[in-house]
Parts: structure tokens; sequence; C-alpha cells
């Protein structure tokens, strides 16, 4: 059983044939799927969809690349969304100056807010970082030391297609964050299989990041969570380990992560 701890299933692109692209999921092994919203209105979406599919399970937040829409109106309503019993984390949250929409300052206030929200909600995180993880860990990691109880005995969140180097993995692992791994680490030129080398499987995951970052090899196509054995299936090969421990290690480490109601 695989769990694609990162999917955007309410996406445009899934419109016409979501069931068919759940069902090609299971029968691959993915068994659950966590949705992270982008704003208000995805979060309403994501949810209505997690009534849909039992399998389904949502983040809630205000993405980096979305901060038009960040106020303390939409910032409410979001939090409304919070108590359903399918939403497990805020999300997608966090820092991304390679596009640089928005001024880094109102980045780093909605991102510190959002981890706030989370920590009063004691729920975990999904971060977004590009060309921003130094100031992300830093940020994340402050919010923990700041709020001790948060997630007391387990784990706070995840930094999500995860860039950085094995030093910030290990940074955010000492302040109970996981970290998890997309189709770029099948890409010859990812720098990742040496992070991971590096870190191991301890505290990792696996997420499509659908519907982008399809791994090879059908890099160029829309990527859905069927994917994720493959994503799996390299990991295993650069740390040398089978399959079926990637599988099961990555998986226990999504449950517990999102608390999610789902036997292992």
């Amino acid at each position: 059983m695989y769990i694609d701890s990162h999917c955007h299933l309410f996406y445009e692109d899934f419109r016409d044939d979501l069931p068919e692209v759940i069902r090609r999921a299971e029968e691959a092994g993915v068994k659950a799927f966590i949705v992270p919203a982008t704003d208000h209105r995805t979060a309403a979406e994501a949810v209505r969809l997690s009534e849909r599919f039992p399998n389904l399970f949502v983040a809630v937040g205000i993405h980096p690349l979305d901060l038009q829409h960040y106020s303390d109106e939409n910032l409410r309503t979001v939090e409304s969304f919070i108590g359903h019993p399918k939403v497990v984390a805020v999300g997608e949250i966090g820092i991304d100056y390679f596009y640089d929409r928005s001024p880094r300052d109102l980045q780093q206030e909605a991102f510190a807010r959002q981890l706030e929200l989370a920590a009063a909600h004691d729920l975990p995180v999904i971060v977004h970082t590009r060309d921003s993880v130094e100031d992300a860990v830093c940020i994340a990691t402050d919010a923990a030391r700041r709020r001790p109880e948060w997630r007391t005995g387990g784990w706070r969140g995840v930094f999500h297609c995860f860039t950085g180097d094995a030093a910030a993995a290990e940074t955010l692992f000492a302040h109970r964050f996981m970290v998890s791994f997309p189709g770029p680490v099948t890409f010859k030129t990812s720098s990742m299989p040496e992070v991971l080398k590096r870190i191991g499987l301890e505290h990792i995951m696996v997420e499509t990041d659908a519907p982008f970052l399809t791994p090879v090899p059908f890099r160029g196509t829309r990527n859905e969570p069927m994917h994720i054995p493959l994503i799996a299936r390299k990991i295993a090969e650069v740390l040398g380990v089978e399959p079926a421990e990637v599988e099961r290690r990555t998986t226990a480490n999504a449950v517990a992560l999102f608390r999610l109601p789902i036997p292992l």
C-alpha cells in the first residue's frame, strides 16, 4: 500500500476523469491521497472531493503563489474548514522566491501566520519551497521552538518536493518535520539521489504533486497518483533496498504525520 502525500486532484486537469484516475492509482497500490488546497476557494473544492471519495484527505491553506487571495477574511474561511473530519493538515503554505509573485516580507508573514494557525489547531503543515529552503526552514523551526506543545510526540509537517541539502533535512528532522520526494528524483539531472543517500528512509514520504512533475519514463505527460510506485522504485534503487521497504516506511510515515485512519 502506498500513499500519495501530495496531489492536487481538484485541478481542471482531472475534471473529466477523476474517478478513473483514482481507480488507476488504486490498481497500482496507491490507497490514499492527500490533496492540499492553494487558497480559500480550492479548500472548499478539495473538501467536497473528500466527501465523494473515502480515501481522499485534505489540507487547507493559502499557497505563496496565491497570496492575492491572502486576507483576514479568506484566512478565516480557510480556518472554518478545520474540524472537518477529512481535513488533516494546513497547506499548501510556504515561500516561493523563484516566481516572486508577492513581496518576500508578505510571503514570510503569511507563512508564519499559517504555521501559527496549524499549531493552534494541533495540525501538521505541508510546506512549499522554491529557491527559499533556507528562509522556510528558519521560519518553520522558529515556530516549532515557540510552540513546543505543537504536535507533542508527533510530527509537525512535511517540506514537500524537497530540494534542500542533507544538512537542511537533518535540521528539519530535529524539529519533527519530514521531507517528501516527487517525480524529479527520477530525473538524470536531479541532485536528490545524493541527498537521499545521506538521509535515508526514516523520515521521508513519496508524492506526485500531480498533475505536475511526472516521473521518468512518462515525463511530459499529465502526472497521476498511479506513478507513485515509479518514484518509490527509484528511491529503492538509490538506497539499495527493496521497493517493499520504501513502500512500508513511507506509508507508515504518512499515516503517522497525518494521523490517518488507515490500518497498517
